[in-house]
């Protein structure tokens, strides 16, 4: 048992030599210069808060902020609605599906008062001064050659210069966007579609009248409108946008319940009357 016990005090010293070296060469290794770029090692610095954004717009807005210092004031001689070509002017409405106070044009923006459908002209401007500028705009007529050489620049679906018209027939802000291309073109491309291609003749009619340009170019539902030769578009007028659309008005039924001269159980006779008689002529679709 002595004899077992007794190699123990020869490793010893190995165990401590081998510690010993270790340990001096951990402590004799050179360290890492400062300026060496080790981003596996590299010691990970305390995050810093994130810095918090300055805010330079007040919390509260005064009253001379959120109205402009001088509402705008435009020269076009006719009234403002949001569509020119699918409204009537000579219908009034029975009801309104919000204030009419609330303008769509902004709180403050315009010079003229929306009453519910159309924010009228302060006054009426003469009709001959208005044609006279139109016609100074327009200049000579256009020859054959310059229309040809304009329908066959801006008629084909690939042109930059277009805009498309919709169910809303001709808007007020599409005025502004006519002017904007105007800027760069000579010729808008404009695209019809939906119910206002049932009357181009009132599209084409509205177009003229609100822009003072002219129409080269029709067929089926693609119009050309041009400029005029003496076209400035620093001389543009100012069209105030709407910045959104205004709710319709509730207008009278095309169709009134009662037929005038009859009382409602004789219009209700004869129309069941006219629906339970037999049909003069069937439509059949034919494959």
């Amino acid at each position: 048992m002595l004899r077992r016990l007794l190699p123990w005090p020869h490793h010893a010293p190995q165990t401590l030599t081998l510690t010993l070296t270790l340990t001096r060469s951990k402590s004799q290794s050179p360290s890492p210069p400062r300026d060496s770029y080790d981003p596996p090692f590299s010691p990970i610095s305390p995050k810093s808060p994130p810095a918090k954004p300055t805010n330079s717009l007040p919390k509260t807005l005064s009253p001379n902020q959120i109205k402009p210092s001088a509402p705008f004031h435009s020269d076009l001689p006719f009234d403002f609605r949001y569509s020119y070509s699918e409204s009537d002017p000579s219908v009034r409405p029975i009801g309104f599906r919000e204030p009419p106070r609330f303008s769509p044009f902004g709180p403050g923006r315009l010079d003229r008062k929306w009453d519910g459908v159309v924010a009228p002209a302060p006054e009426p401007a003469p009709v001959v001064g208005s044609a006279d500028r139109r016609s100074s705009v327009l200049g000579e007529p256009l020859t054959e050659e310059e229309i040809e050489e304009l329908i066959e620049r801006y008629r084909h679906s690939d042109c930059s210069r277009q805009i498309n018209l919709g169910k809303d027939g001709v808007t007020h802000n599409m005025l502004d966007d006519i002017h904007n291309h105007w800027k760069r073109a000579e010729a808008v491309r404009i695209k019809c579609l939906g119910v206002p291609t049932l009357d181009m003749d009132n599209v084409c009619f509205h177009l003229e009248d609100k822009t003072g340009g002219k129409i080269i170019y029709r067929r089926i539902n693609i119009l050309l409108l041009y400029r005029g030769r003496y076209y400035d578009p620093k001389q543009r007028p100012v069209v105030p946008l709407m910045l959104w659309k205004p709710l319709a008005p509730i207008y009278p039924r095309l169709v009134p319940n009662v037929a005038e001269g009859l009382s409602f159980e004789e219009t209700k006779e004869l129309r069941n009357s006219g629906l339970n008689s037999p049909p003069l002529m069937k439509l059949r679709q034919t494959i």
